[in-house]
């Protein structure tokens, strides 16, 4: 296995898109498109993809976007094929966000995982990063889709 990580191209759309949808990752309320053209827009170079050129092409195995406010740095959308996973694409995608964010002059990065996902808090946590309480709120300034039938705003 050959394995790259590189900024997105736009070429890289509908292959990420596929490979959030295989994750898990998108909900009928966030339309992924609108979230990859909105990321274009703010630190495109944050956002990053894993590639194999392993079988003469290259095949998106995995993806992270990551942000810088001034304060604090966010990674979102970290995802690994599942006929790639265990070969450390996640760790590889983080590390290299990270070290990204760390050039900026980032002091901190945190993210949010959903509760009921497990594997996920693992690791991160063999990553180094440490759960915290608080109380996670947002708004929706952007309708993209119908919204959760109830229930806290994803």
């Amino acid at each position: 296995m050959t394995l790259t990580v590189r900024a997105f191209a736009t070429a890289d759309e509908d292959a990420v898109v596929a490979l959030w949808e295989e994750a898990g990752l998108t909900r009928p309320w966030n339309d992924p498109h609108a979230d990859i053209r909105r990321k274009l827009a703010v630190q495109p170079e944050l956002f990053l993809v894993a590639v194999d050129g392993s079988r003469g092409g290259d095949e998106i195995v995995g993806s992270v976007m990551a942000g810088y406010d001034g304060h604090r740095g966010w990674l979102s959308y970290l995802a690994s094929a599942l006929s790639h996973r265990g070969r450390g694409i996640g760790r590889m995608l983080v590390t290299e966000a990270e070290r990204l964010l760390e050039e900026m002059g980032c002091p901190k990065v945190q993210l949010m995982v959903r509760p009921d996902n497990v594997g996920a808090r693992g690791f991160y946590e063999a990553l180094g990063y440490e759960p915290f309480e608080i109380w996670a709120t947002g708004k929706r300034l952007i309708v993209d889709g119908p919204g959760p039938a109830a229930g806290p705003l994803p």
